[in-house]
């Protein structure tokens, strides 16, 4: 497979400097729709290789180094010695964006701040990715995914009031994170084709989980409404109940904003018949909650599914993964996509968000090893086989013995330390 042919940016040239998910998770977008990706990790590899999630450590790569990482090719730089950043900005001279979320002031003190890399490409489009800012009085904080969960004010809005806010089952605001930087990246590029300029980039993780909620804090701004909870679970302080998860015979089934006089019928409630769906929804939602919930326990989830279907009650199954990837829906959109990696053998994980009809996002290339493409990179960038072997030996790149140059991976849809020591970036220097 060609690089023009790999998807709509084909031709573009990544530097992908960023750890954990944030960052490496916006890099592999732009790497599933054709930009050639290269990862500049320290020579002992990524943070993210050597602490997976969930204890899923892989073979030689483990599960979420894996699925953050396809689509790349990896240099292993040591930036803190000197000819490994000459490297690096050997790498930037041929680069269209340059992606990194070192903590406040790293970027500086390693040479790789946007002023630093401008002077030696004017065109580069720079992205900084931070927990809160690049300056500010909490510019210093970790950025990490939970704590900023705590302080977007969304844990407040979903449970019962009185009793602790719960997190997302998700590592959501590093989600989103990646996704605001993803998009900035297409705009800025966007700007360039347009004016030829490159620019700074900054994206943040606060203000991303915030502005997520426009809807919800303009409710607060705007609408004057306060956030408070019931006392029942109610999934939403700003939705009228019922609304939330209901536990049933043998699971749980999630309702959203049903016409309470058709929902009494359906479920054997006679005393929501004669209720103002708006005016009860609000001023008695523990009681709406209570009285539901005794209903649904009755029935298991297929039949209440089966009723609410016929009867235009909004309604779903809460599902475990096992049920997710087991959905009709699911396969017929082709929303996981499976390969096989030369070391993790075959894997099925999600694939792409999004379809393009002329240029289809695709998987040419498993997550790499650490390194494995560092003399391919380096070489396309003018350094010949002395210079490489030399650096080598001097500790200031690494690369990989075991697998050497471009492994393609056919993918299908599910249906269709010291002076001696190089040198680490560790997670405290990232963004999260």
């Amino acid at each position: 497979m060609t690089e023009q042919n790999r998807g709509v940016l084909s031709g573009y040239r990544v530097l992908d400097c960023s750890i954990a998910m944030a960052g490496p998770f916006a890099a592999q977008r732009l790497g599933d729709l054709g930009a050639d990706v290269v990862k500049v990790e320290p020579v002992t590899g990524e943070w993210q290789r050597h602490n997976p999630a969930g204890g899923a450590v892989g073979n030689e790569i483990n599960v979420s180094f894996l699925s953050l990482n396809r689509n790349k090719r990896s240099v292993a730089i040591d930036l803190k010695a000197q000819d490994g950043k000459a490297v690096l900005r050997e790498l930037v001279a041929s680069a269209d964006v340059f992606l990194q979320n070192y903590r406040p002031g790293v970027a500086a003190r390693l040479g790789v701040d946007y002023e630093s890399l401008k002077a030696i490409n004017p065109k580069i489009i720079y992205v900084s990715i931070s927990g809160y800012g690049e300056d500010g009085p909490y510019r210093n904080r970790p950025g990490q995914d939970l704590l900023l969960q705590a302080m977007s004010g969304a844990m407040r809005s979903s449970g019962r009031n009185g009793e602790p806010p719960v997190a997302a089952g998700q590592y959501l605001v590093d989600a989103i994170t990646a996704s605001t930087a993803f998009e900035a990246v297409l705009a800025a590029l966007l700007h360039r084709e347009r004016t030829g300029e490159g620019q700074l980039v900054t994206v943040n993780m606060l203000d991303s989980i915030t502005t997520l909620q426009m809807q919800e804090l303009s409710v607060f701004t705007v609408g004057g409404v306060p956030q408070v909870r019931s006392a029942e679970p109610h999934a939403h302080v700003y939705i009228r109940s019922p609304y939330g998860t209901f536990k049933t015979a043998d699971g749980f089934i999630a309702m959203a904003m049903p016409v309470l006089k058709d929902l009494g019928r359906i479920i054997g409630e006679p005393s929501f018949a004669d209720l103002d769906g708006e005016d009860a929804g609000w001023n008695q939602r523990d009681e709406l909650f209570a009285k539901t919930a005794a209903q649904l326990v009755k029935q298991t989830t297929a039949h209440w599914m089966h009723e609410f279907t016929e009867g235009g009650i909004w309604a779903a199954p809460v599902y475990g993964y096992a049920d997710l990837v087991a959905d009709p829906q699911i396969a017929h959109n082709g929303t996981f996509v499976e390969y096989d990696h030369p070391t993790e053998g075959h894997v099925k994980v999600p694939g792409f968000p999004y379809k393009f009809s002329k240029t289809p996002p695709q998987i040419y290339r498993g997550a790499p090893l650490t390194g494995q493409h560092t003399r391919e990179i380096l070489g396309e960038v003018g350094f010949d086989a002395e210079q490489i072997e030399r650096l080598v030996a001097s500790g200031a790149i690494a690369a990989s013995t075991l697998i050497e140059g471009d492994v393609e991976v056919a993918a299908t849809a599910a249906e269709e330390p010291e002076a001696a020591t190089p040198a680490v970036l560790t997670v405290a220097e990232a963004a999260g």
